[in-house]
């Protein structure tokens, strides 16, 4: 390879590193635990350790710098993490600085949900598109938009949270402040937690047994179940893609963009929600009523979906390809977006 980079994605559980060269092929990757309750200090020397090694087995390689996607809220000019649900502790903490200090080159910070959608852009599901919207489902909800072919930020670098957009006025309340955050009906969390009140309010037998032979009972757990057809758990993920495709028809109407990509762990149940979100689609959206694909199924298979540019483009509402490692290869794509602009 000529050139690569190093993409990290720094998560409350897991934090894995990925060398990357420019073609998007993934060369190396690491996975570690996330020891936060031994601090922001330890964290970063575990991650700036790895980096190092990781590197080092490309010596003879030039080095384009380091991509990190982080969960929380970032002020890009200063490299402060703000603020991270995730990262408890890391308030305020000059997380660039920090590891430029330790490892002397190059380094960006992204929020999580950004590199995700930057990955996709680059080599999934959105790959043929230069503009797109993607949510990412797993532990809560996030979202990132790229427009131009560049991450969308905003004023305060703050756009794209989808996660916090009312879905149910007066629903269940959020870590936001806010009451009915689609984060609420839509994460893994949320489907444990809504199984967890289907047992309490009506025996739900099957979601029963499985939350009592299960101590890691999770959405994967209610999924199968879903798959194998109880009426429960179905209507669990019935609603996951109602919620999903009130926020969506909102976006499609305000953004009329023409891929909307959806990611993260709790997307591996699709085939149980999107059904719904299709339905919620056509009901709520008359942009998507007027341009939906005849079959908006079909545009989950393959590798990307291409469409033709004019009046007659379609809205494609799709699976995200690359699975866990879209924040990576985002990730390493920074780095070599700001080696082009120079």
């Amino acid at each position: 390879m000529n050139k690569f980079s190093i993409g990290v994605d720094l998560g409350g559980t897991n934090l894995r590193i990925a060398a990357v060269d420019e073609q998007g092929k993934l060369v190396e990757k690491v996975t570690l635990g996330t020891k936060v309750s031994l601090g922001r200090d330890h964290v970063i020397g575990d991650m700036c350790d790895a980096i190092q090694r990781t590197s080092e087995k490309f010596r003879d390689t030039p080095l384009l710098g380091i991509g990190i996607g982080v969960p929380g809220i970032i002020d890009m000019q200063t490299g402060l993490l703000r603020e991270s649900p995730n990262l408890p502790g890391w308030a305020d903490y000059p997380v660039r600085a920090e590891i430029e200090r330790r490892l002397k080159t190059i380094v960006i910070l992204e929020n999580d949900a950004n590199v995700a959608a930057l990955g996709e852009k680059w080599l999934g599901a959105a790959k043929d598109f230069s503009d797109m919207a993607m949510l990412t489902l797993g532990t809560g909800v996030g979202g990132g938009l790229v427009l131009g072919g560049a991450i969308w930020r905003g004023a305060n670098g703050m756009a794209g949270e989808f996660g916090h957009t009312t879905v149910e006025p007066e629903g269940q309340l959020c870590g936001c402040g806010n009451r009915g955050c689609l984060e609420q009906y839509a994460s893994a969390t949320a489907v444990v937690r809504m199984a967890r009140e289907a047992i309490a309010s009506n025996g739900g037998p099957a979601l029963a047994r499985a939350a009592n032979s299960d101590p890691e009972f999770s959405s994967k757990s209610i999924y199968n179940l879903a798959v194998q057809g109880d009426e429960d758990a179905r209507r669990i993920f019935r609603y996951v893609g109602r919620c999903l495709g009130i926020v969506l028809s909102a976006m499609v109407n305000s953004l009329n963009l023409p891929i909307y990509v959806i990611g993260g762990g709790a997307s591996s149940a699709w085939e149980a929600f999107s059904p719904s979100i299709f339905e919620e689609l056509r009901r709520r959206s008359f942009v998507y009523a007027a341009t939906a694909p005849h079959d908006p199924m079909a545009t989950n298979e393959g590798a990307s979906a291409r469409l033709e540019a004019g009046p007659g483009r379609k809205t494609i509402i799709t699976r995200a390809l690359l699975g866990s490692d879209a924040g990576l290869y985002g990730a390493a794509r920074l780095p070599m977006i700001a080696e082009a602009r120079r």
